[in-house]
């Protein structure tokens, strides 16, 4: 018994397309479910009454995940492969001709059914990851923010800088440098982006008395600015940096991670604390500190703030590119609008943790990281980010200052 491709054809708002035909001793199979993850996020799919399905999907030369819903077949009936550990799931390349089919074989067997513990286990590790390298570029935002007053809607681009910059650096098809190279340079140079754009940009608003809520309008059309910049030279696909098809090693019960994933997480854990021990014992983190919680006190008391903001600028551009890079793994891959797919998440942890304090980031961007992969047990994947916004919401309601934020009086 196979699931077997059936013969694709094309439609006009289609140019690239997965399908299949589902059947069981020459019998179509209606209502089984299919999920296609890859390059424009994760698409779900049902085979019809004569068990056909397809997809279309927006990239080529890119690799889909395709993995059929055990669930959905009949009683007793698996996905079987002898040679394959998880034979539910298939991983196909979109070729030069924009269609591809797929085969799996079903028949009488046992599934490979994970348990709800081991479910919730795999992603609360995946939240971790996820909410640590959060907390990177949420951090830099919540420092801008705090020294600042500005929303910086421009930090998602920074983050996308961060990856574009390493792809330029060590991608097989531009200079090709080691990773141990290229990426700590692509660090640097997105340090030195928030330099440029405070020399440039803010700084000069900030002497001019520019109001919260128009320098909020720049960061906006910065935004959009350098936004399109990104696809004017990557292109509107997706990228991959090397090593992102590292295989998964088995730690304990389901939970599964990549060397990649593994190295991503210690990185992250080791700036934060270094961040943490800079904040707290350096002159220049209790300056900071300290202009965040009353920027006139700070300056009367002899501390120059315009240096202050201008190191505050080179952190934030810094984390986010290391934050881009990371999320690049993540993802997987880099495109032009990456991190625009974060910069509300980013705001939510800012703003769940207090604004202006930075290990209310912290704190703020591990929830949401949680709550955006454990949320997916029970919601679509499609809507798993808002979860993390919804919640956001609710706890506002009870404690608008954030988590770790002061009240204030207000007259």
């Amino acid at each position: 018994m196979s699931l077997t491709a059936s013969p694709a054809f094309a439609a006009e708002d289609d140019p690239y397309r997965i399908s299949g035909n589902v059947q069981l001793d020459g019998e179509p199979l209606e209502g089984i479910r299919l999920v296609i993850d890859g390059p424009g996020g994760e698409q779900e799919v049902e085979t019809d009454a004569e068990g056909q399905w397809r997809v279309g999907v927006p990239e080529r030369g890119e690799t889909y995940t395709v993995t059929l819903d055990e669930d959905t077949l009949p009683e007793g009936i698996a996905v079987v492969n002898d040679e394959d550990d998880t034979p539910n799931e298939q991983e196909v390349e979109m070729g030069a001709g924009g269609r591809v089919t797929v085969n799996f074989f079903i028949g009488e067997g046992e599934r490979s059914v994970t348990s709800f513990a081991d479910q919730l286990i795999q992603r609360i590790v995946q939240g971790l990851s996820f909410g640590l390298m959060l907390a990177l570029a949420a951090v830099g935002l919540s420092l801008v923010f705090g020294t600042t007053g500005i929303s910086n809607f421009a930090h998602g681009e920074m983050v996308t800088f961060g990856a574009v910059v390493a792809l330029t650096l060590v991608g097989p098809a531009s200079l090709a440098l080691p990773v141990w190279l290229g990426f700590p340079l692509a660090v640097i140079l997105s340090a030195g982006l928030g330099l440029v754009l405070d020399m440039i940009l803010w700084r000069p608003l900030r002497r001019r008395r520019v109001g919260v809520v128009q320098l909020m309008i720049v960061s906006i059309g910065l935004s959009l600015a350098l936004r399109y910049t990104f696809q004017f030279f990557i292109g509107g696909g997706t990228s991959q940096l090397p090593y992102a098809s590292e295989p998964k090693i088995p730690l304990f019960g389901s939970v599964q991670m990549s060397i990649i994933d593994m190295v991503s997480i210690a990185i992250s854990v080791i700036v934060i604390i270094a961040f943490a021990v800079w904040l707290t014992r350096s002159r220049l983190g209790k300056a900071t500190r300290a202009i965040s919680d009353n920027p006139s006190l700070a300056a009367a008391s002899g501390i120059d703030v315009d240096f202050v903001v201008r190191i505050v600028w080179v952190i934030a551009g810094g984390l986010a590119g290391l934050a881009g890079i990371l999320y690049a793994y993540y993802r997987p891959g880099i495109k032009w609008d990456m991190g625009s797919q974060v910069l509300l998440l980013m705001f939510a942890a800012v703003i769940l943790g207090g604004l202006g304090t930075a290990y209310g980031a912290l704190v703020g961007a591990i929830i949401v990281g949680l709550l955006v992969e454990v949320s997916s047990l029970w919601i679509p994947a499609d809507l798993k980010y808002a979860s993390a916004l919804f919640i956001l919401i609710v706890i506002l309601l009870f404690r608008p200052q954030g988590i770790l934020g002061r009240r204030e009086r207000i007259g």
